[in-house]
């Protein structure tokens, strides 16, 4: 149901009360016997509450020294890229990561002045440096990404540049408990003044670079000369002071809609479901900017460590899975560097238009898992052009073909919406209506429900002979997948496909909840009758497991 306030101005009442969640941050303690108050790495990391002492100071200690015993294992011993976002937690967990790492000597990048660093800015800070010969780089980011104002996150990226795979993350979150559970006291660590004076710390600029890089990712010459009026919402982020940066190095008009950092994100506008979330693919938290359409040709926003886009053309917020489409076919038409059998990359819950276009270009569709980490390979060697998630999240090369990020960059796809707008001379709005004229008009819908753990180990678990039906929502079933198609990889649940529609079951892997996805290009009754059908077959799944 949707809150009456979504969309509006965030009320005060409904604002996080920043000192009690820093102080409760220091002070309130995990229990490492309570599951809830363990490490738990989701498919972007470890994220949690003060409140609900499952982020706090000892958790950072924790897996900060966990990341230290993996790097040495796996022999990596260059500098370390710290990047850190707008959160409130996220200075307190910057200042704990640095204390621990400073005590243990490792070399550390981190912005000039303790700057903001968006996620996108260390994966390509990473890259760069691992280019040349020497020690290999690895990066931490800590962000919770569009989450609350009330929750911190911890995220490593190894030396490849993106989302630690399965096998380091459980490492990781393993040695992480074990430390939880002897004693954090024991990890050595320097006072914070020490630790940003040691010799070991490097204030540089990592923004910079990125900005100046720009062009070898997009053709910014056709943005700047085509004088199209762009605008953007930080939303309170790490991109707040990068944007102006780039505008000015490439000479674009672009205007910053808000300049404002507050931990508590009070100039948002509610989420749907009333929380404060800066979700830049929420119309209700992108409200502010949907207002303001008609002063720009193309806007954009981010989310506060910058991995999300939400791009605002035609007058509204455009579906994430839209954009994608949009961007896909432009970027696969206008990029004549990339390797000609480069895939096209997409997690099984993007919408299948994406499958459609990928066969119009003639490109190999890549389809995998739920989780950015699956794409880092095809992005490293060039055999990936574009990796999507349908939460707004995405990547693609560099123009000659080569590797730009290998995590989720918000700013080259906000930047690409003003690319494809300049060169083709319609927006990604017009150009989405065309594809669907052409390919079909798929409507999609997300949903959630409440699940104990044994219902997610369930839900994880199931097989293709679990489903004993043959039609779903009036066709025949075409494929069932519990694994993914591209890597064989587990799906850690279901996906039942049919000719015109579609629908995907998975547990959450950080909240009792599990989801489904469902797509039709038949229309609402269609999508609704997928949805409902989907929920019959998740609860007969659960009352056959007696979970």
């Amino acid at each position: 149901m949707t809150d009456p306030l979504a969309g509006r101005p965030v009320p005060p009442s409904r604002l996080v009360h920043v000192p009690r969640l820093v102080a409760a941050y220091y002070t309130d303690r995990p229990d490492p016997s309570e599951p809830s108050h363990r490490v738990a790495f989701g498919t972007s990391g470890h994220r949690g509450s003060s409140f609900d002492r499952s982020f706090n100071e000892d958790h950072v200690i924790a897996v900060t020294a966990a990341v230290l015993e993996v790097r040495r294992e796996e022999g990596v011993d260059g500098p370390l890229v710290l990047g850190t976002d707008t959160h409130a937690l996220s200075e307190p967990a910057f200042r704990t990561a640095l204390s621990v790492l400073a005590a243990a000597e490792v070399p550390v990048l981190v912005q000039d002045g303790h700057g903001f660093v968006p996620t996108p800015v260390v994966s390509h800070a990473i890259l760069t440096r691992n280019a040349r010969p020497g020690a290999r780089a690895d990066g931490i980011v800590l962000t919770p990404s569009h989450n609350p104002p009330g929750d911190g996150g911890f995220k490593y990226d190894p030396p490849h540049g993106g989302p630690a795979g399965t096998e380091v993350t459980k490492r990781i979150e393993r040695r992480a408990n074990e430390i939880l559970a002897s004693g954090t006291d024991a990890v050595p660590r320097l006072p914070f003044a020490r630790a940003a004076r040691a010799a070991t710390t490097h204030e540089v600029d990592l923004i910079g670079p990125y900005v100046d890089d720009l062009g070898a990712v997009l053709d910014m010459e056709a943005i700047a000369a085509s004088g199209l009026r762009l605008g953007v919402d930080p939303m309170g982020g790490a991109a707040i002071d990068l944007w102006p940066r780039l505008a000015e190095r490439w000479g674009l008009d672009l205007t910053v809609v808000n300049d404002r950092v507050d931990p508590a994100f009070g100039f948002m506008r509610l989420d749907g479901d009333g929380v404060v979330r800066m979700d830049c693919s929420s119309p209700h938290a992108m409200a502010g900017l949907i207002e303001l359409a008609d002063r720009f040709d193309v806007a954009f926003g981010n989310d506060p460590d910058v991995d999300r886009h939400g791009i605002v053309a035609g007058g509204g917020l455009m579906n994430p899975n839209h954009f994608l489409a949009a961007a896909i076919d432009h970027l696969f038409r206008a990029r004549d560097g990339w390797r000609p059998d480069a895939a096209v990359g997409k997690t099984l819950v993007t919408s299948s238009i994406v499958d459609r276009i990928a066969d119009d270009l003639g490109r190999p569709l890549r389809e995998v898992p739920v989780g950015f980490k699956w794409f880092v390979d095809g992005l490293l060697d060039g055999s990936t052009g574009f990796a999507a998630e349908e939460s707004a999240g995405a990547s693609f090369l560099r123009r000659d073909g080569t590797v730009w990020t290998t995590d989720k960059d918000g700013i080259v796809l906000a930047l690409a919406a003003a690319e494809l707008t300049a060169v083709r001379g319609e927006d990604p709005a017009a150009r989405y209506r065309a594809l669907a004229a052409r390919h079909g008009a798929p409507v999609y819908r997300r949903d959630q429900a409440p699940a104990t753990e044994a219902q997610k180990r369930v839900l994880a678990e199931l097989s293709a002979s679990d489903v004993h039906a043959s039609e779903l929502a009036g066709q025949t079933i075409e494929r069932i997948l519990t694994r993914a198609p591209a890597n064989d990889a587990p799906i850690g649940g279901l996906k039942v496909v049919t000719r015109d529609g579609w629908f995907a079951a998975r547990p959450s892997g950080t909240e009792a909840i599990y989801k489904i996805y469902a797509e039709s290009f038949l229309g609402d009754d269609h999508l609704e009758r997928l949805t409902e059908e989907a929920r019959a077959l998740v609860r007969a799944a659960f009352e056959a497991a007696g979970a």
